[in-house]
């Protein structure tokens, strides 16, 4: 098994961390919301009821916007990235909003933090597509406590079925382009970072496998009108098919 793709990924958010400190901005001064669609969470339920004193853990948190809804809600988290620009853009949101929780530059496949440490791991698109999830859910499932939820979100399983191998820009489109069994890892010409994305089946047995009861898949769905500025799927598309789905287990 190849190491390659965490150096890769490292050198790909360091060069595209200036273009998502904007996005990240505007996301710490919004509500929850999911996804490229930024479906808002009153809507999608996808978080803890009750956060107030809960230690958190996330996994490839970029600029940091998700650990900050956490906060606000009365969660005590701790932010994990690789990227040295991306914590550096989270520690100057801190800053601005005066909201501050520990960052900590770390592959999220093998964090230096104790075990048994957080009732909830999370990740919206850090870890959960950027780190293989043979590695990334063992070290999730070490650093909940027992009755720990972990929360990912990942790009939809149909959505990536449906997007050409040779332009990760799309748009999807209503074929399926590529097989479903086999499904891992992701690379695209032209682009440094290593994406992972697993079938339902091998996804669920990965989580199994490292004690993780699975409580609920959200397929998101955008509401009439909404925009994104991401061009490898339509809103059209979304509409129909779900381009992203969160995950809800727990550590049993």
């Amino acid at each position: 098994m190849t190491d390659d793709h965490v150096a890769r990924n490292r050198a790909d958010w360091d060069r595209a961390a200036a273009e998502y400190a904007e996005p990240g901005r505007r996301n710490w001064a919004s509500e929850p919301r999911w996804g490229i669609f930024h479906v808002p969470e009153d809507e999608v339920g996808a978080l803890p009821s009750d956060l107030d004193g809960k230690d958190i853990v996330e996994l490839g948190c970029g600029t940091g916007y998700v650990s900050s809804w956490l906060a606000r809600r009365g969660g005590r988290p701790v932010g994990v990235d690789l990227s040295t620009r991306q914590l550096a853009t989270a520690r100057q949101l801190q800053g601005e909003f005066g909201l501050a929780f520990p960052l900590v530059q770390a592959n999220a496949e093998a964090t230096p933090l104790r075990s048994g440490s957080f009732d909830l791991v999370i990740s919206e698109y850090g870890a959960s597509i950027w780190c293989d999830p043979y590695r990334w859910i063992p070290e999730a499932s070490r650093l909940l406590r027992p009755g720990g939820e972990l929360v990912f979100l990942v790009m939809g399983t149909i959505l990536m079925l449906c997007v050409n191998e040779t332009d990760a820009e799309g748009p999807a489109g209503d074929r399926l382009l590529r097989d479903y069994f086999g499904m891992h890892r992701f690379e695209w010409p032209d682009e440094e970072g290593v994406e992972f994305h697993l079938a339902y089946g091998d996804l669920f047995r990965v989580l199994r496998a490292n004690g993780f009861e699975v409580e609920d898949l959200i397929e998101l769905r955008p509401a009439v009108g909404s925009t994104t500025r991401y061009p490898h799927v339509s809103l059209d598309w979304a509409r129909r098919w779900p381009c992203e789905e969160i995950w809800k287990a727990r550590r049993t």
